[in-house]
């Protein structure tokens, strides 16, 4: 291949986006004009950047365009080399008509990464159907602070939460043949202020404990095909020139063989963001040389600036062919090279394409077995934080339901949904899929109830004149449900999602006032928070007849949570991330030191309302019968632990047990507790297990002072707990021996084996 021709595979293109604003990504606006492509397809391409996520387009149609870009690309390269096509797929395939599945944070509240790979297997077929190779998903960055804007898009604030759900999604998508790719690598979440592309300051121990391991358990066990360097500069270095990560890190340490995809104008933000790069031909050189294979979205710095810097001597031709032989080595384990692949989408296998204009409709991305998976995914996801005995409801004769997100069908969705991403550019263009809004659900759910909807004031804005009409309506009705929370966006025109940072975690615009005024109306008031964050409640937390949480739960959502308010659903999720209690305490995770706690030496308090883990059911759930097998080992054992679980309640249900170290003096600061393991356990009406659990001693390591990850002889403390605040067994245990030094072949998760329960006597 000449040089050009190993170029071109290191670069995508983006047709059909436009360079006059940031529709659908950052900086999309300094985009410049299109390539031409008669010019640049004689050289081969190497991605087509999202085909279906850049305007709403018929599945069908969209497909047989896929189809013909492959056929000119192919036929314009001597070698016949296909592209490879990549789309967004957080919440769902980002397409028109695709399902809209519940978002990462509510993938965290199921606790269930089994139903996550199932999820991620569907989308992923749905992917490969209409000739789509790589989803750019999922995200693993540990919420560090509830502020950031796209909070919605991770798993939670706990590293091992996030760690197994997103290796799980990875595992399911890869099962399907997409590429996954992981991001933001690494520390995007914990930029200063939690504002997005904002740097960030953490020390190398935080990260090392904190954020890498997330990355590296997907890594070893999820084995993607492409991880995504992330925007922010860590101490002053941005990722997209950190070698150390990206090759030291990533491929010499974890082994690492797929390729790394730049952010959209990660490149090119080297230069125009951090300042470290003189021009594009510099920053072409930093990311190629730090291990940054592909430039995406379009061609910026890969083009001509590499080319350049080839030619002037500061990028050797050596670094261009480690980048093209993994973009050539992946697209030949994709099929692409095969000499029998054809670039048809399987969606139009048996399909006659000599009339595109007979295609449309014929490919189903909301299938109704999708659907159904949403559904259940939607209704594990639903958490309830406060219930007073008001729920379910049974059947009031008169609700009034209030609030902005009462009957606004995208209320349900977020950023990274098709119809809010790309939907909101084109609001001529039908939604693409079914999506009752909660006023819909609600009269589905109690037909014979007299609803009235009020909406009182808007997601964000000023006006408070509605909050009359909303107390009078609540002072006739039995119910008030509240329906409260955020409005997903980009960059500013949402109150959640990519570039919607938050000053406070007040709710947004005059819904506090609203709240207040309906508490102060004396009918009992259910909150329901359709959110992409947590908020501070302030007297709800106590004064609400109850309060349920949803993290936008897709097109499912409302049906989900109507269902738990009339008891059809028997709520089992868990906060993936901690509710607080005042809205300008922040950082408000449960995984602190003792120092980030309360104490008498501050008058700021950020002990949270509800903390990490916390939810309710209508079950109750006896823990008994601690057994301690083996509570003293050495610091290369394993201790061993068993249990008895019963549902006690009259219907089925599911208890979260969470496993949390405590380790109460270490070589360096720790957390006072951390999450090292846990099961979902559904349990019928009656129903009784043994839960017995081994926890071997690789799972109190961490980065000591000298910067290596150990193992250390001393007292620890597992609580079995069903939340961060909510112990149900505290135990002591002890590790001898030796400080013992640890790799990233250490074992990472405990055995939980549930059992028939032991025989009463």
């Amino acid at each position: 291949m000449t040089l050009r021709e190993k170029t071109a595979q290191l670069v995508g293109v983006w047709v059909g986006a436009g360079g006059e604003g940031g529709e659908v990504a950052p900086h999309q606006h300094e985009m410049e004009r299109p390539p031409d492509l008669d010019t640049l397809l004689p050289y081969g391409l190497g991605q087509l950047t999202r085909p279906f996520g850049t305007a709403p387009v018929d599945p069908a149609l969209g497909a047989l365009s896929v189809l013909r870009s492959q056929q000119r690309i192919i036929a314009a390269n001597r070698f016949g080399i296909p592209a490879l096509a990549h789309e967004e797929c957080l919440a769902g395939f980002a397409a028109w008509g695709a399902t809209a599945y519940p978002v990462p944070l509510s993938w965290g509240a199921t606790f269930n990464p089994e139903l996550v790979r199932t999820m991620a297997a569907a989308i992923g077929r749905d992917l490969r159907a209409v000739g789509v190779h790589q989803g750019l998903a999922p995200v693993l960055d540990v919420v560090r602070d509830a502020r950031w804007g796209r909070v919605e898009e991770t798993i939670g604030e706990d590293p091992y939460l996030v760690g197994t759900v997103a290796t799980a999604y990875v595992q399911g998508l890869e099962s399907a043949g997409i590429v996954a790719t992981l991001k933001h690598f690494a520390g995007y979440s914990a930029s200063r202020a939690g504002r997005n592309l904002a740097p960030v300051s953490m020390g190398p121990r935080e990260r090392a404990d904190v954020i890498l391991p997330p990355f590296e358990m997907a890594v070893r066990e999820g084995r993607p095909r492409s991880v995504m360097p992330a925007y922010t500069d860590t101490d002053g270095l941005p990722s997209a020139a950190d070698e150390a990560l990206l090759t030291g890190l990533l491929r010499d340490t974890w082994g690492f063989t797929g390729t790394v995809v730049a952010d959209y104008f990660g490149i090119a933000f080297l230069k125009t963001l951090h300042g470290v790069a003189e021009d594009w031909s510099d920053a072409a050189r930093q990311a190629l040389t730090s291990g940054v294979d592909v430039e995406l979205p379009t061609v910026k710095t890969f083009g001509q600036p590499l080319l350049d810097a080839v030619e002037a001597g500061t990028v050797p031709e050596e670094l261009i062919d480690r980048a093209v032989r993994r973009v050539l080595v992946q697209k030949v384990r994709l099929g692409l090279l095969d000499p029998d692949w054809s670039p048809v989408p399987a969606a139009l296998a048996d399909i006659d394409l000599s009339e595109p204009d007979a295609l449309r409709g014929l490919v189903d991305l909301d299938r109704p077995a999708n659907r159904a998976l949403a559904a259940e995914l939607a209704g594990q996801a639903v958490v309830l934080l406060r219930n007073d005995g008001v729920l379910p409801l049974g059947a009031p004769a008169r609700i009034a339901l209030i609030g902005p997100n009462a009957d606004e069908p995208t209320a349900l969705l977020g950023c990274y949904s098709f119809p809010v991403h790309v939907g909101t550019q084109h609001p001529k263009t039908p939604l693409g899929i079914g999506l009752p809004t909660v006023r819909e659900a609600l009269a589905a759910e109690f037909p014979a109830g007299e609803l009235r909807t009020v909406r009182g004031v808007t997601v964000d804005g000023e006006d408070t004149e509605g909050i009359a009409e909303a107390v009078r309506a609540a002072r006739r009705a039995d119910v008030v449900v509240l329906a409260l929370g955020d409005r997903a966006g980009l960059f500013g025109r949402g109150t959640s999602g990519e570039g919607c940072d938050a000053a406070s975690l007040e709710l947004p615009g005059r819904q506090r006032e609203l709240l207040e005024a309906l508490l102060d109306a004396g009918t009992p008031v259910v909150v329901a928070l359709l959110a992409g964050r947590p908020y501070a409640l302030g007297r709800a937390t106590t004064e609400a007849a109850a309060i349920v949480q949803c993290f936008f739960p897709g097109e499912a959502g409302a049906q989900a949570l109507v269902g738990v308010l009339s008891g059809r659903v028997n709520p089992s999720g868990r906060l993936p991330v901690s509710v607080p209690a005042h809205p300008g305490v922040q950082p408000s995770t449960y995984l602190a030191a003792r120092l980030a706690q309360v104490s008498d030496v501050s008058s700021s308090d950020p002990t949270p309302a509800f903390g990490f883990g916390h939810g309710l059911g209508y079950s109750e759930f006896a823990w008994s019968g601690l057994d301690v097998d083996v509570a003293e080992t050495g610091t290369d054992g394993e201790f061993r632990l068993a249990f008895e679980l019963h549902n006690t309640g009259a219907r089925a249900g599911a208890e979260v047990v969470q496993l949390y170290l405590h380790d109460p003096v270490a070589a360096v600061v720790q957390p006072v507790q951390r999450l090292v393991g846990y099961r979902r356990i559904p349990l019928d009406a009656g129903a009784g297990c043994r839960v017995e659990l081994t926890l071997p001693a690789d799972l109190a390591s961490f980065t000591g002072r000298d910067g290596r990850r150990i193992v250390e002889p001393g007292a620890l403390e597992l609580r079995i707990s069903a939340s961060s605040t909510d112990a149900r067994f505290t135990v002591p245990l002890h590790l001898t021996g030796p400080v013992r030094p640890l790799d990233h072949t250490r074992r990472l998760h405990p055995t939980v084996t549930v059992r028939p329960p032991t025989p009463t006597p």
